[in-house]
């Protein structure tokens, strides 16, 4: 199984099976990183942009495939737990913990910088057991309790927002 720099599991054996097609590949197939970002790496813009910044695995060139890309990039868009699906519940204007944090699938070789992010989304549970080196992000699980509870707790502070009360009533300056 992929490890971390540090040495612990990642819960996946290959990261580019549960990566999704790159964040710089536009609808039409096109390369936005060399496109946006040429000063970053002249000699991979100039190719690309001799081909129109056509991406050669969306492209379906057979030579290439996520891995062969320098510049690729997969973060899952989903905000909820790959692993047994717990969706995020994020209140404005509260700094609680976040129910779901990133996870990285993949690190350099030289475990010094990342070589191309992939990155999926983990509740904090699963996040846990994926990274003690048990757990792998495909198990088929359901929430724990607590996360459960955490989340309808939230649930329940989101629908009490929803009713209309009054500044002055939220705060007591009601003059009745």
């Amino acid at each position: 199984m992929e490890k971390t720099p540090e040495g612990t599991s990642v819960g996946v054996d290959d990261p580019y099976e549960h990566a999704g097609v790159c964040d710089h590949v536009t609808d039409d197939g096109r390369c936005r990183y060399a496109f946006e970002f040429p000063e970053h790496d002249p000699e991979f813009a100039r190719e690309r942009r001799t081909d129109d910044f056509a991406c050669p695995v969306a492209a379906d060139d057979e030579d290439w495939n996520w891995a062969d890309c320098p510049h690729f990039r997969s973060r899952k868009p989903d905000r909820e737990c790959v692993r047994c699906g717990l969706e995020e519940r994020r209140l404005a204007h509260d700094d609680e913990r976040p129910l779901l944090e990133e996870h990285h699938l993949s690190y350099a070789d030289s475990g010094e910088t990342l070589s191309h992010e992939i990155t999926v989304f983990l509740c904090r549970w699963c996040h846990a057991k994926v990274h003690d080196s048990w757990a792998r992000i495909t198990d088929d699980a359901a929430p724990e309790a607590e996360a459960l509870a955490e989340a309808e707790q939230r649930r329940s502070k989101e629908q009490q927002e929803f009713g209309f009360e009054s500044a002055a009533e939220r705060y007591g300056d009601d003059p009745k």
